[in-house]
């Protein structure tokens, strides 16, 4: 079992040394788990989920304050049981290795690229999906062969509990591990010379972790986020769109890192989507504090940034639009759905992450300069496109980039298990979900076998005019 390991623990750091220890040592006996090791590891994760449903429900209801029910079963734990059941049903094909064709001049050899597992994998998650986010990359880590070391957040400590009681039950420490703490360890996890780190979280603190890797050259995989926007062409369909936009953008209240940042609207259509954008959120949404579909913002910290988001835009000129005219009761961090007209750049809700219920709306004049705009800014984690003419779509989608792209819906890339997920530039390195979550976790080991009777010997010194007629032979052949 597992020792709980408290914030602020003068043990932590101890603690964290040797569970890194005793799983490098694990991988070291067992380098290459067989596919009935593998699968077995994958049951027990299958198991730990599927077993505890309502009790993860209810730590991160816990967590937040209060969080639906539906969204916890949904977009946490049945994302990470499909990827399971994803990684089990292909696992013996992502492990099997890759023939590789040999050009004519190297004949009669053979080459192959084997997977090979990496070592040890630090896993560091943030708060907004405490699960998901969790083991949806350990289970790639898993069933490419490698041992797990996790480090959830201490901002939703019941959930992160919860993982280190349920790991170290169907789990031994070398197998995969759940240490807890604050984030004095978390920076002295980010120091340890893991086989391959990976985080999600900030930007910023992304950098931190970059940083930190490097010292070790460690490989490391970055799922942070951004400002993801929503582009409205002049056809978009808003009775269509305007659900889908709202449905992905409250999901979660807004704490999604590819929750719809900003929406990009026609100038002459702004009225219109204010008008959309309200009656879809009334009726995903009738009630706000006492909706149980409804989620809380994480803590007072987070609450009061939005709030305070919001006053900046205010002063700074927009126009601020609340759906719904509930207010929360005393203590309840809900925040109910805002428009933001009017932004600008100097504007911090332009500048950071909302991470909450808060939409921005910018009016455009032609679709050259929407993504003008969008090219101006960071790379985003997620792009959303909403309009039914295929030719511009294409050509936007061209224009632009970004993690990865819905048309005509949000989030919904996320969740298909055979589309890689990640970022680019601010947004990210490297991607997983399905295969790209094995290989994340996997060095391609090219293998190239040379027969006992080679042509290559005739490129050996001493050089002379052998060496210039194979030469001049290979380049004819290559030409």
């Amino acid at each position: 079992m597992n020792a709980i390991v408290a914030a602020g623990s003068r043990d932590a750091a101890g603690e964290l040394a040797r569970l890194f220890a005793l799983q490098r040592a694990a991988f070291a006996t067992e380098r290459y788990p067989a596919l009935a090791v593998r699968q077995d590891r994958l049951a027990r994760l299958q198991i730990l989920v599927r077993d505890n449903e309502m009790r993860f429900v209810d730590a991160i209801s816990h967590d937040f304050g209060h969080r639906s029910a539906h969204e916890t079963r949904l977009a946490e734990l049945f994302i990470v049981s499909a990827e399971i059941a994803q990684a089990r049903k292909h696992l013996a094909r992502w492990m099997r290795p890759r023939r590789v064709a040999t050009p004519l001049h190297l004949l009669p050899a053979r080459a192959r690229i084997e997977r090979q597992p990496v070592g040890v994998a630090g896993i560091i998650s943030p708060w907004n999906y405490p699960v998901q986010l969790a083991l949806a990359p350990a289970l790639g880590a898993l069933a490419a062969g490698n041992r797990v070391l996790l480090k959830p957040s201490e901002l939703t400590s019941a959930t992160s509990a919860l993982l280190h009681e349920l790991v170290g039950a169907h789990f031994a420490e070398d197998e995969f591990a759940v240490i807890l703490g604050d984030g004095e360890l978390g920076r002295a996890f980010t120091e340890l010379p893991f086989d391959h780190l990976f985080f999600t979280g900030s930007t910023a603190v992304g950098r931190h972790v970059a940083r930190a890797a490097a010292n070790n050259l460690t490989p490391v995989t970055l799922e942070l986020g951004g400002k993801s926007p929503a582009l409205f062409a002049p056809d978009a369909d808003f009775a269509l769109a305007v659900p889908r936009l709202m449905a992905g953008k409250l999901l979660n209240a807004g704490q999604t890192c590819i929750a719809p940042d900003y929406a990009l609207v026609p100038r002459g259509r702004v009225d219109e989507l204010v008008a959309a954008v309200t009656q879809a959120t009334q009726r995903l949404y009738p009630s706000i504090a006492g909706n149980d579909d409804y989620t809380a913002i994480i803590n007072e910290r987070h609450y009061q940034r939005l709030m305070g988001l919001v006053d900046d835009a205010r002063a700074k000129g927009a126009h601020v639009v609340v759906v719904g005219d509930e207010s929360p009761a005393s203590g309840v961090r809900k925040l109910a759905p805002t428009l933001l007209l009017g932004v600008d750049e100097t504007m911090a809700v332009m500048q950071e992450e909302i991470f909450g219920p808060l939409l921005p709306i910018e009016a455009y004049d032609t679709i050259d300069e929407a993504v003008a705009r969008i090219n101006a800014r960071p790379h985003p984690l997620a792009f959303y496109y909403f309009g039914s003419d295929g030719a511009r779509c294409s050509t936007v989608l061209e224009q632009t980039i970004a993690g990865g792209v819905t048309v005509n819906d949000t989030l919904w890339h996320f969740a298909h298990e055979d589309l890689p997920f990640g970022g680019v530039g601010a947004s990210g390195i490297g991607a997983y979900h399905g295969e790209a979550s094995f290989l994340t976790f996997t060095h391609l080991k090219p293998v190239f076998t040379q027969p006992r009777f080679a042509a290559a010997s005739l490129l050996y010194p001493p050089y002379g005019k052998v060496f210039e007629r194979v030469l001049a032979l290979l380049r004819r052949l290559k030409a």
